[in-house]
């Protein structure tokens, strides 16, 4: 069964209904495999991450998205976290007044049901953060407030490993990130991944693919995928850009 199914998918802005973004998009990802999206600037890259978790600022139009075989198309964001979708964000938010060791309990409760064994769940977030070169004295600061750019984007994949998703999407999580954090980054994903999950990439930076073993890259325009290849595809974008496939 495909991890993830699109089917046709359109969708319009929602403050703009003329603004017509993505145009009949088609994307299977099968359990264990690595997407990677690319793209100019404005071709709906992040338009789909958004969609697939149901943000308002987008409306489908027509299509579907559907998860290990369920459509999710109509659900709400916190109904499709619960399915097993996670997302990282561009730019994350801060949360002040919530610590990030109360936000990671409160998120894995919410996700499973189930009140973690609070030992247990420690000791897992200490030992995660070790392995993503976090200071574990973090957990006790206020939600991503006064961390760097590149401990947000560490903290994206620490949240990532403590929930194990069936789907993890990262948004330009390598933004902004120097070589070192890059490579934390891609142990991050390389930590996560297995055969019954599966990742879906939007960068413009082939740096992050370098210790990864990417299954496909898609070449997104005008809110369609006009190319798809194994990983040299995403080499000879950065070879060459993006103007052989823009009309």
């Amino acid at each position: 069964m495909d991890l993830l199914n699109i089917n046709k998918l359109c969708t319009i802005a929602e403050d703009d209904h003329d603004k017509k973004i993505l145009q009949g998009l088609d994307l299977v990802i099968k359990p264990g495999e690595i997407h990677v999206i690319m793209g100019p600037n404005g071709s709906g890259k992040s338009t789909l991450a958004n969609t697939i978790f149901a943000s308002p600022r987008y409306i489908v139009t027509g299509g579907s998205i559907k998860l290990c075989g369920e459509d999710i198309t109509n659900l709400s964001t916190d109904q499709i976290a619960k399915k097993g979708v996670f997302m990282s964000f561009q730019t994350p938010e801060e949360i002040p007044g919530i610590s990030l060791a109360q936000f990671l309990k409160t998120t894995k409760h919410s996700i499973t049901g189930e009140k973690p064994n609070l030992y247990k769940f420690t000791t897992e977030v200490e030992k995660t953060m070790t392995e993503l070169n976090m200071k574990y004295e973090y957990v006790n600061r206020e939600f991503n407030v006064g961390f760097s750019g590149g401990e947000k984007k560490k903290n994206e994949i620490l949240q990532m490993l403590l929930l194990n998703p069936k789907l993890a999407i990262l948004d330009e999580t390598d933004s902004g990130l120097d070589v070192d954090a890059i490579k934390i980054v891609s142990r991050g994903i390389n930590m996560y991944k297995n055969d019954d999950n599966a990742v879906l990439i939007i960068t413009h930076n082939t740096k992050i693919l370098e210790n990864l073993k990417v299954d496909r890259v898609h070449v997104l325009v005008d809110g369609k995928i006009v190319k798809s290849g194994d990983s040299s595809l995403a080499r000879e974008i950065e070879d060459n850009g993006y103007s052989k496939y823009i009309k």
